[in-house]
């Protein structure tokens, strides 16, 4: 099994899920489920059907979440030494070179990433463009849009 990258504030996030899946979602369905079937005729009931399918959710998230807490690689930006290189869980200051538009991004777990807050996947073609490459670089971006460059303006581990 491959390791899964992910910040520490990702595998909080994950935890935190985690715990409320346990905790809170699972015994919910269970009462549903339980109400359900005291209406009765388990065959014709939507309720029923509704709490079962939910629960199936539920179960594989739990799954999902424990696998990927098992298999994770936490990495700590705050305490990264890279010599100024882009790595996972940098936070890079780029300018797009044709329109001047400044960006900030975090280098974070595929898991993690949202675009509005400025996390970006590891996988994803901006990241791995900038992988390595240090402040005063050139990154070229294979969007559908076409190539777009960008300047690697400042890197910082926080």
């Amino acid at each position: 099994m491959s390791t899964i990258p992910l910040t520490t504030r990702g595998a909080e996030k994950l935890k935190e899920e985690l715990q409320r899946l346990k905790t809170v979602e699972r015994h919910a369905v269970i009462q549903a489920i339980a109400e359900a079937r005291a209406q009765g005729d388990l065959s014709e009931n939507a309720e029923y059907d509704a709490a079962k399918d939910k629960q199936g959710f539920i179960e594989g998230r739990i799954l999902e979440i424990e696998s990927k807490l098992a298999a994770a690689q936490i990495i700590d930006p705050s305490m990264l030494d890279a010599g100024g290189r882009v790595v996972f869980g940098a936070t890079v200051e780029l300018e797009e070179e044709e329109s001047g538009a400044k960006v900030t991004y975090q280098i974070v777990g595929d898991d993690e990433a949202d675009l509005k807050l400025g996390l970006i996947s590891i996988s994803s073609p901006i990241a791995r463009a900038m992988i390595g490459k240090e402040a005063g670089d050139v990154a070229e971006v294979r969007a559908p849009g076409g190539v777009k460059t960008y300047e690697i303006v400042a890197v910082r581990y926080q």
